[in-house]
């Protein structure tokens, strides 16, 4: 998962240079460009949790960042500013690690 957050977060910043260069194109990816890289930041700062309560704390921020690069993304293809065609690898792998992320949350809850 580190490895898988790490590569999200690369792709994230390559895609950022693939909308136009109009005022909205590149605020929206700024914003990608912030939560993005953000997703493996968070997911290496939760596995130096010093308790299952920071662990569990800092993957919500993982959480939270994954599912805000979802949205500038989906905002970005729905906006016509990057075709979907381009962005839904990385949609997909955003998803893919959003669940994995809240099923960890969930079932380290349980493991209390």
């Amino acid at each position: 998962m580190k490895r898988r957050t790490k590569e999200y977060a690369l792709r994230a910043i390559t895609a950022v240079d693939a909308p136009p260069k109009d005022m909205v194109a590149q605020t929206l990816g700024k914003q990608l460009l912030r939560s993005g890289p953000s997703v493996a930041a968070n997911y290496r700062s939760a596995l130096r949790g010093r308790s299952r309560a920071e662990f569990i704390a800092k993957l919500g921020i993982v959480e939270e960042e994954c599912d805000e690069s979802l949205l500038w993304m989906e905002l970005l293809v729905e906006s016509s500013h990057i075709s979907e065609t381009r962005l839904a690898n990385l949609m997909k792998e955003g998803g893919e690690i959003l669940a994995i992320t809240v099923a960890t949350i969930k079932s380290t809850h349980r493991a209390q």
